[in-house]
């Protein structure tokens, strides 16, 4: 019987190890300019082209490399790092394990070129498919200059399942970013298609936050600092009133690593509590120094799992650390009553004896109509024909309407339950629309109605691409990091189609010009940037999902609150028009709009 086992050839093993290490664009821009951060460059240039897929270009001015160097460079296990196991715990670092080039070169087409100081000309050495192509000298400068083109092109399957430029170009910048916030004392730039998105000059760490996320977050952080014998927590913290439920930028980095650490992030969120909205996040930048030996990062391919060896005490410290922080410079929201405009009532004092009823002066001899010597006006005569031609009962102006017109009923479960349903609503803690059908009691819930009847609206204008726009007589304006600039790009004709209307101002700042007919009293602002938020996650290449994700954001936004009281031809326009839409008894999210009391649970109750 013959053997079956054999050992897989180099270039199988590459790229077997390629799909660990490299699963996106942004894993090689990753991997590269980390390189480049470990040879001590001061200047970072990275250069990228139809978000990655056609070409990806790292310079850097660091020690470069010798020719024998660069060509060992792409081997397997090949590295400058470490030399023995020992040294996986006192990783100083950011690379160690020598797979990064070559499985880069394992899937791409890689050309380097680099030089030491020392030496009089570079190496040019070009590589396709882990199979080098060529090797000479050249003329470049000190450094090393990485280009990658046409990644997986050996591999259609990791192609074709890539996500769309937009999305990918998103995953790229918040890898940049991970980086950057990290080394404030180097110089980075990042062109993509030949634009400018990121020119970050040297500074402290603060400075470095704000060139990235933009200048309003500079008022939003609260510095941290705290040293123990254990580790020492440095960074910033969010002020609760900044608090978001998406969108939230939060980022653990350990000696100078970024990572995932729920169980930290726990510990954070914990010092919020009571602060904050449930389910809303604050932002933070938290950066711990942590000795080599306590942690292990050999865990996973990405290195963004770390093991800590004292993890519990980590965790009291970082806790305490976010407290003090939050107490020190006082941003405990306090209770504060709304005292505009009241009368000034002074508190009750039992010694004060001197207190009695205020004391009212008046002339009783005082006529206003009395004629004087004086320059006075004569009190009209008969002055009830002052009034006359006007009619007592006065119409009403009509009521303003939905936001959208009411289209045919849907089932005839519908129908049948308008037709019974009760002309009279009540409203149970301005939160509940309660009504009489024949089956029962109904109750709706009017923020969940109001939802889903803007939601078909909005679904409708999208559909004929004909949006009730309505211009601001004061436009405002908003600015965006970056990364969030790429996916409004990406989602702007379904913005225009929903009735917004923004115009770029350059630097990541837009003016909102006009707005969908209807949100007044939104904050457009926010609207505008949770709807971003909400489309990180959207694939461009769904356009219904897009649609679906920005109307629902909208509708959210726009619908009534709880709390708010309605009248009843209120509750009645919104019972009519919610019996009108595509899906009565869910809202837009998933969750029940109407529940029904049957009347024989009603009548068992009062048994």
């Amino acid at each position: 019987m013959s053997d079956i086992i054999q050992l897989l050839p180099d270039s199988v093993a590459n790229q077997i190890a390629a799909g660990e290490v490299i699963q996106r664009p942004a894993s090689v821009i990753k991997e590269l300019v980390e390189n480049a951060v470990d040879a001590g460059a001061r200047n970072i240039h990275v250069i990228v082209v139809d978000a990655g897929r056609t070409s990806i270009q790292v310079i850097d001015d660091g020690k470069g490399m010798s020719a024998t160097d660069a060509r060992l460079a792409f081997e397997r296990h090949a590295t400058s790092k470490i030399r023995k196991a020992d040294d996986l715990f006192n990783l100083h670092t950011m690379g160690f394990r020598g797979e990064a080039l070559a499985s880069i070169a394992a899937v791409a087409q890689v050309e380097l070129k680099t030089r030491m100081a020392d030496d009089e000309v570079g190496t040019n050495l070009s590589i396709s498919a882990s199979k080098v192509v060529a090797q000479e000298p050249v003329a470049c400068p000190v450094g090393s200059n990485f280009s990658v083109e046409n990644l997986f092109f050996n591999v259609p399957a990791r192609r074709k399942f890539l996500k769309s430029n937009s999305t990918e170009l998103n995953n790229i910048l918040a890898a940049f970013e991970r980086i950057v916030l990290v080394y404030p004392h180097i110089n980075f730039t990042f062109h993509s298609n030949g634009v400018e998105v990121f020119n970050l000059h040297t500074g402290n760490l603060r400075q470095r936050i704000t060139d990235v996320f933009g200048k309003k977050i500079n008022q939003e952080l609260l510095p941290i600092d705290v040293d123990t014998t254990v580790c020492r927590i440095t960074g910033f913290v969010g002020k609760p009133e900044c608090s978001r439920k998406k969108g939230a930028h939060q980022y653990f980095f350990v000696n100078e690593r970024f990572m995932r650490h729920p169980f930290f992030h726990k510990a954070v969120m914990n010092a919020f509590e009571r602060l904050v909205p449930a389910g809303e996040q604050v932002p933070y930048f938290i950066y711990m120094n942590v000795s080599p030996e306590d942690i292990d990062v050999n865990i996973h391919p990405t290195k963004t799992e770390i093991k800590f060896e004292n993890e519990q005490a980590i965790w009291q410290i970082l806790a305490a650390a976010v407290k003090e922080a939050v107490g020190k410079f006082n941003d405990v929201p306090s209770i504060d009553f709304d005292v505009h405009g009241k009368p000034d009532i002074p508190a009750y004092n039992p010694a004060n004896t001197q207190a009695g009823p205020p004391k009212i002066s008046a002339d009783p001899q005082y006529n206003p109509f009395r004629q004087g010597t004086g320059k006075q006006n004569a009190a009209p005569k008969e002055w009830e024909t002052l009034y006359q031609g006007l009619e007592r009962n006065i119409e009403e102006p009509p009521r303003e309407q939905a936001f959208f017109d009411m289209e045919p009923a849907g089932p005839e479960v519908s129908q049948g339950i308008i037709v019974d349903k009760s002309p009279v609503h009540y409203q149970y803690k301005g939160c509940y629309i309660m009504t009489a059908v024949k089956s029962g009691l109904m109750i709706i819930d009017q923020h969940r109605a109001h939802m889903r009847i803007l939601y078909d609206g909005y679904m409708r204008q999208q559909e004929k691409m004909a949006g009730a726009a309505q211009k601001m007589l004061f436009p405002e304006m908003v600015q965006f990091p970056p990364s969030d600039v790429v996916v409004l790009e990406r989602v702007m004709p379904e913005l225009e189609r929903l009735g917004f209307e923004l115009t770029s101002l350059g630097g990541g700042s837009f003016a909102i010009n006009s707005v969908p007919s209807g949100i007044e009293g939104v904050n457009v602002v926010n609207l505008v940037r949770s709807m971003v938020e909400s489309a990180v996650e959207l694939d461009a290449a769904q356009h219904d999902e897009i649609c679906h994700g920005l109307a629902l954001c909208l509708a959210r936004q726009a619908a009534i609150p709880h709390g708010q009281i309605l009248s009843n031809e209120e509750m009645e326009n919104i019972v009519n028009q919610l019996f009108a839409c595509s899906n009565v008894n869910y809202a837009p999210d998933g969750k029940a709009v109407l529940a029904i009391l049957p009347q024989m649970e009603i009548e068992k109750l009062l048994d």
